[in-house]
């Protein structure tokens, strides 16, 4: 099993080998909740890619003191995949970023869809974008990612649609797409976006738009996923069809 990896704010990792010591939420989960014990081997990242790896010299009530053994840093992608998930009922926005973030993506972005039930205003919006972003560290956490990717502001139509401009593939998942994402070809580097509308799936205004911006339409199968399955089905085809890195 892999050694389990606690996060730390940007800066904060040594440029040597030395002792760090872990305490907040990050040394209360690793001391109390994990139980590590003193010869144990935790790593720690940064968020952005640098990470060290440590051994646990001596574990304390909330806090662990650790002996840097290693550190290293993880190149940024040459291909960088952003999903745009519409905000959606039942937490279903929330599965689907969390799988999301499992599956390697660099960024997601929180899309207010013309047919999103569920609507970010004034304080829910802060709430709700906290949610998502602890929804994504707690994954990264997870599936042992030193790079934890961004949360992107709320985006609406105009957002999205100068997004999609700027990306070298913009793919949009429809069900009545005629094209199939396995026979998109994708660049050897740059942005791919990827596209997922609500639980009542993607507007024909908005369909007409982001084509219009420059997204293809594509779909997956025959069948139609939920919100909460397709983004992260498309990523994973994604990443076979290129290699997962």
């Amino acid at each position: 099993m892999t050694s389990p990896l606690f996060l730390v704010a940007p800066g904060t990792l040594p440029d040597g080998t030395a002792q760090v010591h872990l305490d907040g939420p990050e040394g209360r989960h690793a001391a109390d909740v994990q139980r590590l014990a003193p010869g144990e081997r935790v790593i720690l990242s940064d968020t952005r890619g640098r990470y060290a790896v440590c051994t646990v010299e001596q574990a304390g009530r909330g806090s662990l003191d650790l002996r840097v053994e290693e550190l290293a840093e993880e190149p940024e992608p040459a291909v960088r995949l952003v999903l745009v998930q519409a905000l959606a009922k039942g937490e279903r926005d929330l599965m689907a970023v969390e799988a999301a973030t499992e599956l390697d993506v660099d960024e997601v972005v929180p899309w207010q869809a013309d047919r999103s039930i569920v609507r970010w205003r004034a304080e829910r919006a802060d709430r709700a974008h906290r949610r998502w972003e602890q929804t994504v560290a707690v994954a990264a956490k997870q599936s042992r990612r030193v790079r934890v990717p961004a949360v992107a502001p709320l985006a609406h139509r105009a957002d999205l649609l100068a997004r999609v401009g700027a990306a070298d593939l913009a793919l949009v998942l429809h069900e009545a797409a005629e094209d199939r994402l396995e026979g998109a070809s994708l660049p050897a580097a740059g942005e791919v976006v990827l596209v997922v509308g609500p639980e009542g799936g993607i507007s024909g205004d908005e369909l007409t738009a982001l084509t219009s911006a420059g997204a293809r339409p594509v779909r997956l199968g025959s069948t139609v996923l939920r919100t909460s399955t397709a983004g992260p089905a498309a990523l994973a085809a994604l990443h076979t069809l290129r290699g997962w890195r």
